[in-house]
């Protein structure tokens, strides 16, 4: 008589369910910030990224009540935990303020200017006066800690004698200016497919920027750091 074929153990339905329900909101801010980042705020519908996630517009609800606080969930996944990561860095870093500072420049460019998180930055830009408390919401979480990080970072490098005695906040406006100019390029001109004759990378842009940053910051002469390519 024939054996019956031996049962295979399979993974219980409840336990795939309860994965996929533990993996849905950082779906869910996945598609938010793709589409946000193409269409901008106000244009996209809540429904959109509820489809783009591959659940209903109610399930989106559950986890994020409204597109406003979706939005803000995005912020905060996307920018405010890398500032956070940035204090975490200058609270343990025991060398350099030139040094740290150049971590994290390169850091923030390759980790947000060549990611989607990047166009965060022209979202607000471009919408800021359209929702004031959106607006209110990313200077708090977003530009303040980032300012007052690096405005630190400085304050740190001038008390050790390593800089000279200079405005720090001042320091991180011409830090940052760069930067940010970069990035939005990135997701508007840049996003277009839209081609001009300079011929220098954003990368050569940065490593220039902090070689003359540093010229006029440091106490004394600094060898140049090489440039970087993204990770």
């Amino acid at each position: 008589m024939p054996r019956a074929p031996a049962k295979t153990d399979s993974p219980a339905p409840s336990s795939a369910r309860q994965r996929r329900k533990e993996a849905r909101p950082q779906e869910l801010l996945e598609a938010a910030l793709s589409l946000f980042v193409e269409k901008g705020f106000a244009a996209t519908r809540s429904e959109e990224v509820a489809a783009k996630a591959g659940v209903s517009k109610g399930t989106l609800y559950l986890y994020f009540p409204s597109k406003e606080e979706l939005f803000k969930a995005v912020v905060r996944e996307a920018l405010a935990s890398k500032i956070a990561e940035g204090n975490s860095e200058l609270a343990k870093h025991q060398g350099s303020m030139a040094d740290l500072l150049t971590w994290m420049l390169w850091t923030w460019w390759e980790r947000l200017g060549l990611t989607p998180a990047g166009g965060i930055h022209k979202i607000m830009m471009s919408e800021a006066r359209n929702f004031p408390e959106l607006a209110a919401f990313y200077n708090d979480e977003v530009i303040e800690p980032s300012c007052e990080l690096l405005a630190e970072v400085v304050r740190r490098g001038i008390a050790s004698g390593e800089f000279r005695e200079v405005d720090p906040d001042a320091a991180v406006m011409v830090l940052i200016g760069p930067m940010l100019h970069l990035v939005l390029h990135e997701h508007s001109i840049g996003a277009a497919g839209v081609t001009h004759d300079h011929k220098c990378t954003p990368e050569q842009v940065l490593s220039l920027q902090l070689e003359l940053m540093f010229e006029g910051l440091l106490n004394r002469p600094r060898n140049p750091a090489p440039a970087r390519s993204p990770a």
